[in-house]
């Protein structure tokens, strides 16, 4: 019989909680890639990349948070393509893919897994 064990990952701390404005994302950068950060009202926390895929522009952070059939969602600044928060896919464009990493806050700050993506 075979265990599956969980991931284990290395977390990068990006900044305090405190300093994050609920529903709003921040860019940060984790081991030199450009992160979009978002703290949602009732405390939930994700991260993808803040590359917009469809126009190249590093504004994903600065993207609208909402829901789509359920999903929460990003709203790209640019061209208001949908952005699962917790898979990276597109809504609109199921084929595109953001890359995302796990995220989490521990004692008052905001950390971002360091190793592989989800």
């Amino acid at each position: 019989m075979t265990a599956l064990l969980a991931p284990t990952h290395v977390w990068a701390d990006v900044c305090d909680v405190a300093d994050l404005v609920p529903d709003r994302g921040v860019a940060a950068l984790v081991d030199g890639q450009a992160v979009a950060v978002f703290l949602l009202s009732d405390g939930q926390v994700f991260a993808l990349a803040n590359r917009d895929p469809w126009s190249g522009a590093n504004v994903l952070s600065r993207g609208i948070i909402g829901s789509v059939d359920g999903r929460l969602v990003v709203a790209s600044p640019m061209y208001k393509q949908h952005i699962d928060l917790a898979t990276g896919q597109g809504i609109e464009h199921p084929d595109v893919r953001v890359p995302t990493w796990p995220a989490r806050i521990v004692d008052g700050r905001v950390q971002v897994a360091r190793q592989g993506h989800r």
